[in-house]
């Protein structure tokens, strides 16, 4: 809603490289925080965090452009992300890689570091989608028979009960009504981040967190991707790419649940 947050002598600062760094920040010290209860030292918890960062950033931006290459006209536009030009599936894949290296140089336990890393990705998560509505990316698509065009949130009577009109300069289509996915994926995320931090004081053994992760946000992507209007669906199945991967996380998690529970024994007895 407001792309551009301040101008500083000329130089815009966007209100999504705002919300994304605060949205690092926040996930930077929950880490921290939630690492402590699991034994791991923060020295350890920080090189996780910086590796996965910084490959989540690059897969995100891969994954975006893969998916769009259209956005891409000059060699800076390969770096743009304060356009709001990330995937954050990309950045999962991403992240995940850069995590696991960090895990193996640090010798920390994998799932221990998976489960810690679950709620901190749902909460940073949920900011950065703050980030998405004020840019417009990762928009929904056109409500039908909305009346009122003028920018902003309006309410309705069905699902999701309100919608969004975004303002010229915003990366979404301006002056139509759009369903406001980014604002239901915050919502959702935060939903996420409470159930796993609730979680995180009562699971049976390591690996329980991450996978109630994988499986919470597959499905609440799954869901979202019918509303959003970025991602064509694919030819011959009616879903999106992202439905498509959102569908092998569910699958992944319900299959990685059962495998841990089988062979590991329970957290509070370690």
């Amino acid at each position: 809603m407001y792309p551009d947050l301040i101008e500083i002598f000329g130089v815009k600062i966007s209100t999504y490289g705002i919300l994304v760094a605060t949205a690092l920040l926040i996930g930077y010290f929950t880490l921290l925080k939630l690492a402590r209860r699991e034994g791991i030292s923060p020295e350890k918890a920080e090189s996780v965090f910086l590796y996965a960062v910084i490959f989540g950033l690059i897969g995100s931006r891969v994954a975006f452009i893969l998916e769009h290459p259209e956005s891409v006209e000059s060699f800076l536009d390969l770096i743009a992300i304060w356009k709001g030009g990330l995937s954050f599936l990309g950045g999962l894949a991403g992240g995940i890689v850069g995590g696991l290296i960090a895990v193996k140089r640090n010798s920390i336990p994998i799932w221990k570091m998976a489960d810690v890393s679950s709620p901190t990705l749902a909460l940073a998560h949920s900011v950065g989608r703050l980030g998405c509505t004020a840019a417009g990316c990762c928009y929904g698509r056109p409500v039908p028979n909305a009346e009122d065009v003028s920018v902003g949130i309006h309410f309705m009577k069905d699902f999701p009960f309100f919608y969004i009109v975004f303002p010229t300069g915003a990366v979404a289509p301006q002056s139509i009504p759009l369903y406001p996915t980014q604002l239901l994926e915050a919502g959702g995320n935060f939903l996420i981040f409470l159930v796993l931090l609730l979680l995180t004081k009562r699971k049976s053994f390591d690996g329980e967190v991450f996978s109630l992760y994988l499986l919470l946000y597959g499905a609440e992507r799954f869901a979202l991707e019918f509303y959003r209007g970025v991602t064509p669906p694919l030819p011959g199945i009616g879903l999106t790419w992202n439905q498509v991967v959102s569908v092998i996380m569910m699958i992944s998690s319900l299959i990685l649940f059962f495998m841990l529970r089988a062979s590991a024994s329970p957290a509070r007895e370690r």
